[in-house]
């Protein structure tokens, strides 16, 4: 009877700790996200501790290797291994610091989860609004969840009222490139640049 009662634990246990128990919805992972960064810009502490704050929940929460590779367009293919290491070395941090920063400027963002869209079994499209104030309006705000491991969802690209800021990085990349003849040392140095100011 014993050994009967510890196979059934170990059953509900297995059941209750399957996959499936610990994949997230995408729209729950959004609203989750935007809650916990929402609650570090409300508390009254430094923009700095802010900022690094911030910086944890974007490594956990955006898949910083995937915008990079997909920002640095198809010059990626002619790099080599240790270009491809350099760059995404300068890109986190990069990334980090431009993510950060700028959401540090926002007291206590609202963002509310309206709905998604499942487009595949890797991507889903999670509709947001930012909650207008007397100082700002209503913005809408798409979400690209990467769900191709539907235990570890992650943001692929935020789209602000149709503006794609993955694309728009991606166009600023090439643009660097192109004025520089596809010298990839010259966008090295422009995240350099900026990581270290």
């Amino acid at each position: 009877m014993k050994n009967l009662f510890c196979y059934f634990v170990i059953f509900i246990f297995s059941i209750l700790f399957s996959n499936k128990a610990f994949s997230v919805s995408p729209d729950t992972f959004i609203q989750n996200t935007v809650n916990d960064a929402s609650q570090i810009l409300s508390l009254d502490i430094t923009k700095e501790e802010k900022i690094n704050k911030l910086k944890i929940i974007a490594k956990q929460t955006v898949d910083i290797r995937g915008v990079g590779f997909y920002s640095l367009g198809s010059i990626r293919k002619t790099l080599n291994k240790d270009q491809l290491g350099n760059y995404s070395k300068l890109f986190e941090k990069y990334f980090l610091k431009s993510f950060s920063s700028r959401l540090a400027e926002y007291t206590n963002p609202q963002i509310e989860v309206k709905g998604k869209e499942i487009l595949n079994e890797n991507y889903t499209i999670v509709n947001s609004i930012l909650v207008g104030t007397a100082e700002r309006p209503e913005v809408n705000i798409d979400w690209r969840v990467y769900t191709k491991n539907p235990n570890n969802p992650l943001i692929r690209d935020l789209i602000i009222e149709g503006l794609s800021l993955a694309r728009t990085q991606k166009e600023e990349f090439a643009s660097i490139l192109n004025s520089n003849d596809s010298d990839i040392e010259a966008l090295f140095n422009t995240l350099k640049k900026f990581s270290n100011n």
